[in-house]
Order: C-alpha cells, then structure tokens, then sequence
C-alpha cells in the first residue's frame, strides 16, 4: 500500500489515498483542489524514496472538505496580590482534507 509523508503548516503528516485529515488553515474553498508539493517520502510496496529534503517533482494532490476551526482553547492569565486577572480564548483555524492521489 503505497504512503507518503508531506509537511504542512509545519507539521508532518503519514497520508494514503483515500485518507481525510485537519491540517493547519491553507487557502480555498469547499471543493477546490489544493497540491501539497512539499513531499518527504513516498513508499509504493517495496520502494522507498527519500527525500533530502523534499523529492522534487513529487506531490500530493488533496480536495478541501471544509474550512473550519477547532474547539475553543481558554486561557486565564493571573497576577497574585494585585487583583489582575484576564481571561480570553482562542479557536485555531484548520482545514479539512480528502487525500485523492499521490504523484511521485
């Protein structure tokens, strides 16, 4: 079964064909196809290649699902013997993919 790991929005990331997963925000809407072309290694059965650090030419091809953000994280800051406190939340931006081809 035939594997690659790419790197998005700093992360990296094992993907088959097939796969759907969140990464961080990329630009586009629901439907439209987006190219992860920083590939680090792909695997088809038995062949492994290995980027250093990308394979060039190599990429995979992934459709947007949705746009979207995460549950709200919140953060209470706090200042002891001067009655300061602060509290906010944040909702990190992610996006939605479906995995429809790897290209080596």
């Amino acid at each position: 079964m035939a594997y690659a790991v790419v790197r998005t929005g700093g992360k990296q990331y094992t993907v088959r064909e097939g796969d759907q997963l969140k990464v961080e925000k990329l630009p586009g809407a629901p439907g439209d196809t987006v190219e992860l072309t920083e590939v680090l290694m792909v695997t088809d059965g038995g062949a492994v290649t290995v980027g250093r650090p990308t394979i060039p030419g190599a990429k995979v091809v992934a459709e947007i699902v949705e746009q979207g953000k995460h549950k709200k994280i919140h953060v209470f800051k706090y200042k002891a013997k001067v009655r300061y406190s602060k509290r906010t939340g944040h909702r990190q931006r992610y996006t939605h993919l479906a995995i429809k081809q790897i290209v080596v």
